[in-house]
């Protein structure tokens, strides 16, 4: 049993699980987020331009519609309601979501081909400076002459 809780814990640990936990909370966020958006945000100012339309309202009650007066008075009453307003709220939240994502997505492959990119080919060596350059060639030739070992040409001439 101590195994079992054992073998647990290091797949708890994971990062892994812990990144999918940590992205199930925020995409809860984010889908509550964009239900309000669109529910509360967006569908209203269509609907008033479409004259005063409530899209959570519309629906149509399939059995004894005559007998409620309104559409909660049926849905209280167990009739059956095909709620169409909740449903075009309903897509237009998922098309929301959907773009969001593809946004996501399309972000990262930008950033995975860059980086891709960066690591196949690699910025040239920028050339030395002129003045370093030809510090390098006198350190060169004065290794030259030290090496060789001539003592004339060492010293200064008078």
């Amino acid at each position: 049993m101590r195994g079992l809780v054992k073998e647990f814990r290091s797949f708890i640990a994971r990062g892994s699980v812990i990144d999918l936990a940590v992205a199930v909370v925020i995409g809860t966020a984010f889908g509550a987020i964009t239900k309000s958006l669109v529910k509360d945000m967006i569908m209203p100012p269509i609907g008033l331009l479409l004259g005063g339309v409530d899209f959570s309202q519309l629906a149509i009650v399939l059995k004894d519609a005559a007998q409620y007066e309104t559409l909660q008075a049926a849905i209280d009453a167990g009739m059956p309601v095909l709620r169409y307003g909740v449903f075009l709220n309903t897509v237009v939240n998922f098309f929301i979501i959907a773009f969001a994502m593809f946004m996501v997505v399309r972000t990262l492959t930008f950033l995975e081909e860059w980086r891709k990119k960066e690591e196949e080919d690699p910025a040239s060596p920028v050339a030395p400076p002129k003045d370093i350059q030809l510090l390098g060639e006198m350190r060169d030739l004065l290794q030259r002459l030290v090496d060789r070992g001539d003592p004339q040409e060492r010293r200064p001439s008078k």
